[in-house]
């Protein structure tokens, strides 16, 4: 899987390329992120770099959690995670260690995962985008109905509905990932990446940012020739 990284979505802006073209990207604040545990194969069963990200107060969080990241020197996290590396990209990482937007240097492409805005409950028109009964005359006040569903009652015959069909229901509010972003540029000092293309969430919420798991053969190339 390779290297991930926690922060938050700032918002929305535009920068310019070299060639003067308006490029409109999502601000996102990564880390820092603390090492808080280190899983070998020897112990665990499998190799892995857990991160913490989100300083809080130790009153609201558990005695356990408190001594878990003070291992690794530091307070009470909010949020944590872990991703998986091979043996031998076990020994980058250090208990304790510091992790920021500067480890993504090199990257042309990356994956974003997060919790899509919720919508609540939405009909079908909106949420399965379903055309809706006809606009003529006949159909009275069922014009974003989803129509008959007995077609897909069981083969018993008992009028069950069969799993899966599209109906009425809540939307949103469900973990996203967007594979293969461009990341147009890096901030260092202040800890931010700039990414064009549909970031999932939310302003302030919670976003995971990952090396690209999946790349096409035009993206595999120019991020060959990126050299990372």
């Amino acid at each position: 899987m390779g290297l991930s990284l926690l922060g938050t979505k700032v918002g929305m802006t535009r920068v310019f390329d070299d060639a003067g073209v308006s490029v409109p990207v999502t601000v996102v604040k990564l880390g820092p992120c603390v090492v808080t545990q280190i899983k070998d194969e020897k112990n665990d069963g499998y190799n892995a770099v857990q991160i913490g990200f989100g300083e809080m107060k130790p009153r609201n969080s558990t005695m356990a959690m408190i001594a878990h990241d003070g291992k690794a020197g530091t307070g009470p996290l909010r949020h944590h995670r872990e991703f998986r590396v091979d043996a031998k990209e076990l020994e980058n990482y250090t208990l304790g260690q510091t992790l920021d937007a500067s480890a993504l240097e090199g990257l042309v492409f990356v994956d974003v995962i997060s919790t899509s805005k919720g919508k609540g409950f939405a009909g079908v028109m909106k949420r399965h985008n379903f055309k809706g009964m006809p606009a003529s005359h006949g159909t009275e006040r069922k014009h974003r109905s989803p129509g008959s569903i007995g077609g897909r009652a069981t083969d018993r015959g008992r009028g069950n509905q069969k799993a899966g069909i599209k109906m009425p229901g809540h939307m949103g509010a469900e973990r996203v990932t967007i594979r293969s972003l461009s990341l147009v540029r890096i901030d260092k000092e202040q800890g931010l990446i700039l990414i064009k293309g549909s970031v999932p969430g939310a302003n302030t919420g919670l976003i995971e940012v990952r090396k690209p798991t999946r790349l096409y053969r035009s993206k595999a190339t120019r991020q060959k020739a990126a050299g990372k």
